[in-house]
């Protein structure tokens, strides 16, 4: 007998009134996604991305982040595609109890409070699959979404130094990470 899975879906109304859904992606999602995405990476500022992934790449990107039993949800507002979120678990047996989080949200859905639902979305997402920790990196110049996290209970893991060259300016990455509970033994 196999179990079925219910998708994993949020829906609700942004701070502007539109109507939003997190919901997981879908093949038929690739060609939304590029095109959203590609306004993110356009402008360098928040995205460890420097260029989309074709139509082809994207459709076999989702495809293995199903069946490696990850998390990869887009973000839709009144029909359009406006970002994702994703949870990659470790590769290795040994770091299967992790995942790393990476988010976009394309620059006219920011300020809507959409932010904040995909941090709870992702956390209960998280807890159904009983991870024990979803780490994450932040660029120092993007305050908003570190006090993001930190708002959700991520606390700080390190810094590595100018670890990022951002249009002529050295950056720093902040790892974060939220543990789901206090578990000695795995």
């Amino acid at each position: 007998m196999t179990l079925k899975r219910e998708p994993h879906i949020y829906t609700f109304e942004a701070k502007d009134g539109t109507d939003v859904t997190i919901r997981p992606a879908d093949i038929r999602d690739a060609e939304q996604i590029i095109s959203a995405a590609e306004s993110i990476v356009s402008t360098r500022s928040f995205i460890q991305k420097e260029e989309t992934r074709s139509l082809e790449e994207e459709k076999a990107f989702i495809t293995d982040m199903k069946l490696s039993n990850n998390m990869y949800s887009v973000v839709e507002a009144e029909g359009k595609i406006v970002g994702i979120a994703r949870v990659m678990r470790g590769e290795l047996e040994m770091k299967r109890h992790c995942g790393v989080f990476r988010t976009w949200v394309t620059e006219d859905a920011q300020g809507k409070g959409i932010g904040t639902k995909i941090m709870a979305y992702t956390l209960d997402w998280g807890r159904k699959e009983n991870l024990h920790k979803i780490w994450l990196t932040v660029f120092s110049n993007n305050p908003i979404a570190s006090k993001l996290y930190e708002r959700y209970g991520f606390v700080y893991e390190g810094t590595q130094k100018d670890q990022l060259c951002i249009k002529g300016e050295f950056e720093d990455e902040i790892y974060m990470a939220y543990f789901f509970d206090q578990r000695d033994r795995c």
